[in-house]
């Protein structure tokens, strides 16, 4: 059996990666904008986008004083296999 990855199935991790692949390949969400979709506070969306990023999944950009976060292709490849395991543990 296929195992889910560990760093995407952490529930406000996959909340996350859920947001941004509802975006084009090209668009990113400032931080205060995911972290009012999200309802998570500054620090815990920072500590879980850093996860992400370190894993290679997500890019956070700043510029000036605004910050954004996008998925990578390896995000968006890791997520839709992310998906594909779960739907065949599903059935």
């Amino acid at each position: 059996m296929t195992e889910l990855d560990p760093v995407i199935h952490v529930p406000v991790r996959l909340r996350i990666m859920v947001a941004l692949a509802a975006l084009g390949p090209a668009d990113s969400l400032s931080f205060p904008r995911l972290q009012e979709v999200l309802d998570l506070t500054s620090g815990n969306l920072i500590t879980h986008l850093r996860k992400l990023e370190e894993a290679g999944y997500v890019v956070t950009q700043k510029s000036g004083r605004v910050t954004t976060a996008a998925l990578t292709d390896q995000g968006r490849a890791a997520f839709a296999a992310y998906r594909a395991t779960l739907a065949s543990l599903l059935g």
